[in-house]
């Protein structure tokens, strides 16, 4: 399964990336966010990983996941690599591209649902109960926050 979500805020590529990059203070940004917090130790993918449970509410259930979180910040990319759930595997890439009129914000997902025979129908339900319902309130409450800002 390969998804993108994308919108254009109105800002500078790096103020969006100063804002976007702080994970643990997302349920402060996001109404839909119930809680971001960091994982003790470390997690499988070894270093410049850092460890996340996080939980929203998006699409048909309240969801959480664990996932590793890093930053690119020569590239101004955030990386996720889910670790556990349902989405288990799932990669994550938000980029964030200049143009005339501030910034495109991407996020890409790209999940092989780990048990086989059950990808069809897992795939497709993870993808619009959860996937893209989250990434499109996540998008347009950034984009609202950030444009407000002077």
């Amino acid at each position: 399964m390969h998804s993108s979500s994308g919108i254009l805020i109105r800002a500078p590529r790096e103020k969006i990336f100063a804002t976007v990059s702080q994970l643990l203070r997302w349920p402060e940004f996001l109404p839909h966010y119930q809680f971001v917090r960091e994982m003790s130790g470390e997690t499988t993918l070894g270093t410049g990983w850092q460890g996340l449970h996080m939980s929203a509410l998006g699409g048909w259930f309240p969801v959480s996941w664990k996932a590793g979180f890093r930053t690119d910040p020569s590239t101004l990319e955030l990386h996720f690599q889910h670790i556990a759930a349902f989405t288990k595997g799932m990669r994550v890439v938000w980029t964030l591209t200049s143009v005339q009129e501030g910034t495109q914000v991407e996020i890409l997902h790209d999940l092989k649902f780990r048990i086989p025979g059950l990808g069809w129908l897992m795939e497709p339900i993870l993808q619009h109960g959860f996937i893209e319902p989250v990434a499109t309130k996540t998008l347009a409450t950034f984009k609202r926050l950030l444009e407000a800002q002077p």
